[in-house]
């Protein structure tokens, strides 16, 4: 069985106020392979429920500076992001964050090999800013549902990592 700890705490700021989380989550595979699915985000939408798309902005290899434009479908319904790797340590690190787009985030994915493959840490910090319209008035509650969604989304990442 898979075991994941964790959870979100508010940490005060002007503005629509962020939530950071943290989500450990074991993966039976080699920590190669694990950081490689990762830190290539044309394969989000393969994991991510919300990512509809991700195209890559940038030529070149995957590192620092690397850009993809995200199509994802939120409740209140399409939002584009530009993300951007902002951190990239072979087999070990790998954060993306959005530079452009509504719900501004920023997720780091730490990765350490362990017996039995790899142990992936998920520190996030995610806000509702950007969110127009009637669904503004959820904001707040709209990063509670993202922390909530990403323990899906990583689960989903280790079930499709370890059954092929």
């Amino acid at each position: 069985p898979r075991r994941r700890r964790g959870g979100a705490r508010r940490r005060p700021r002007k503005g629509t106020p962020p939530v950071s989380f943290s989500i450990d989550m074991p993966i039976r595979r080699p920590t190669e392979v694990v950081f490689a699915f990762l830190a290539d985000g044309r394969n989000t939408p393969r994991w991510y429920q919300a990512v509809r798309e991700a195209e890559p902005v940038t030529p070149g290899p995957i590192g620092v500076g690397t850009r993809y434009r995200f199509v994802r479908e939120l409740p209140w319904g399409r939002a584009d992001n530009l993300v951007e790797v902002v951190e990239h340590e072979p087999d070990a690190v790998v954060t993306l964050a959005s530079v452009d787009g509504p719900t501004p985030f920023r997720y780091r994915y730490t990765l350490a090999p362990t017996s039995e493959g790899t142990q992936v840490r998920l520190e996030g910090d995610i806000t509702g800013e950007g969110v127009e319209g009637p669904a503004a008035l959820l904001a707040p509650f709209a990063s509670q549902l993202f922390a909530r969604g990403m323990r899906r989304n990583l689960d989903e990442l280790g079930r499709m990592l370890e059954s092929g």
